[in-house]
């Protein structure tokens, strides 16, 4: 990186931080020090980073820089505008603004053939119920059989299978899997090769979390010492040194605390005033969508026999999410715009517009799949909240929008497709030949990041693996190694339904195996 270029991300990075709890407590303990009547005026900087790193706010520096540098988007040219800057590729921004009016247009169609208001004041009354039954709010059962989800997976395949380049030559192959695939757009997807060098440490002959701790082995060669070494990396507190340990898996006890590490989250007084007050939000105020969450968790996690029972904390995350503004921010790395609604009697003034649902997020059908592993790790429901909402900042929101980062859905598409056609050419063919495109099954797998399809414990080891190589592309890997797994029962089959039928239960499957064997073993 060149001079001018470190100089901005300095920039950047101050810019960031100003304003920040951390930085007032770098300030406070910059003064405790400089107070020091024993230090001297030339050793007052040595002075002030000793300080910082006795008392251990370095580290926390170390944590939020390298936060930013996770999360931030890649450099690009300074003359480019905002939106060149988001998406690149000129038709996939337009697909997606196409997608963003289709949805604000099924929501608006809602609201006026029920009859229902985006937004209205709830009573006294009915906010002193709420408040009372928080805690509880799976026990109501409000009238949602007039609602129905803005839109399905299926809905949101169909306009992926739709993106195509204006600008390329039809006489050539749009991408690699452009012979016998769906998934038209010619984007640049990682070969088994650059897979296998960036999944390096999931490899065979490397000990996982998943693998060599069940009970066919001795605690003591395995599962005993990971517990040790987590405890030391969680005491150690460095990001960095968590997302590694974290590439062979953890345990569900330490899980949650490696995972914050991770995420870089911190939940403070300041945090739980926030939380308090995004309640405060939905208990004053109804909104549409408020109904759409209800009729989602009722759809999904309520129906299934590992989440239903928290169905109550689903409610406690997705009801203030819903009312958080900060999630906003996730729109600078996506094409996609908040969804806006204009004041009564002011439609089409822009000085009167605005952003609906407050967080700009319209939730769909399996959303609140999102939260439920989740539940798994974490009883504090505030705690649960910030977690869901950086995995949401930083990962989820790339399934449910088109766009050509190689972490988004379209790549993710693309990818399971080439995977297959690579690995299982004679599947691929023969489940074409009988009308069953093998990405019409997996979308629903990939869109939800397997959540609800696989056992929840796998799901967690799945996500391990998310978070510690900060990629969703493994979804695409696992699709795959599914495919293989299954490929005996597939090639017997003559329909689509009878394909389908093959890959209904995931429930049984270990993750890390399959992977381990898709990536490794051929």
């Amino acid at each position: 990186m060149d001079t001018e270029r470190l100089s901005l991300l300095i920039a950047d990075i101050f810019k960031e931080l100003k304003g920040s709890a951390l930085e007032l407590e770098l300030i406070k303990q910059a003064q405790t020090v400089s107070s020091n009547p024993l230090i001297r005026s030339i050793e007052l900087k040595r002075g002030i980073i000793e300080g910082l790193k006795s008392s251990g706010h370095e580290r926390q520096l170390r944590n939020a820089v390298y936060k930013y540098l996770q999360t931030q988007q890649k450099p690009v040219h300074p003359n480019a505008d905002s939106e060149h800057a988001k998406e690149p590729l000129a038709y996939i921004r337009k697909a997606q603004s196409n997608w963003d009016k289709r949805i604000v247009k099924s929501l608006n169609s809602m609201c006026t053939e029920l009859g229902v208001p985006l937004a209205r004041k709830r009573g006294e009354k009915e906010q002193k119920d709420i408040f009372h039954k928080w805690t509880e709010m799976g026990a109501s059962d409000p009238d949602l059989s007039q609602f129905r989800p803005v839109y399905a997976p299926k809905d949101f395949l169909e306009v992926i299978v739709g993106l195509t380049n204006p600008n390329a030559n039809c006489g050539e192959a749009a991408g690699p899997s452009a012979m016998w695939g769906i998934i038209q757009a010619p984007l640049r997807v990682k070969t088994v090769h650059e897979l296998r060098v960036q999944y390096s440490e999931m490899a065979i002959n490397q000990c996982q979390t998943g693998v060599d701790d069940t009970q066919d082995i001795p605690q003591d060669l395995f599962e005993n010492e990971r517990a040790k070494l987590a405890k030391k990396v969680v005491a150690y507190n460095h990001c960095p040194v968590a997302e590694e340990f974290v590439r062979k898996g953890c345990t569900m006890g330490q899980r949650g605390d490696l995972w914050k590490q991770i995420l870089g989250v911190q939940v403070e007084h300041t945090e739980h005033l926030h939380y308090e007050q995004l309640k405060s939000h939905a208990i004053q105020h109804d909104l549409l969508v408020d109904s759409l969450i209800y009729k989602d968790v009722k759809l999904t996690a309520t129906n299934d026999d590992q989440y239903f029972v928290f169905e109550d904390y689903i409610y406690q995350i997705l009801l203030p999410f819903s009312r958080d503004t900060k999630v906003l921010e996730h729109f600078k790395q996506t094409s996609a715009n908040p969804p806006k609604s204009y004041i009564r009697g002011k439609l089409g003034v822009e000085e009167f517009a605005v952003t609906y649902p407050p967080n700009g997020v319209i939730p769909f059908h399996g959303f609140a799949m999102y939260v439920a592993p989740l539940c798994y790790i974490y009883d504090d429901p505030i705690v649960l909240y910030y977690i869901f909402r950086e995995m949401y900042v930083r990962y989820f929101f790339r399934l449910h929008s088109i766009s050509s980062h190689p972490q988004g859905i379209v790549c993710l598409c693309l990818l399971f497709e080439t995977l297959l056609q690579t690995h299982e050419p004679q599947l691929f063919y023969h489940l074409k030949s009988v009308q069953t495109q093998p990405l019409k099954v997996a979308f629903k797998w990939l869109i939800r990041a397997f959540s609800g399809y696989l056992d929840s414990e796998q799901v967690l080891l799945l996500w391990d693996r998310i978070l510690a190589y900060n990629s969703l592309e493994i979804l695409a890997v696992l699709a795959v190694s599914i495919f293989s797994f299954r490929k005996t029962n597939l090639m017997q089959v003559q329909s689509c339904g009878a394909a389908e039928a093959v890959l209904q239960d995931l429930t049984t499957l270990q993750v890390i195996p399959l992977i381990q064997l898709s990536l490794f073993s051929k």
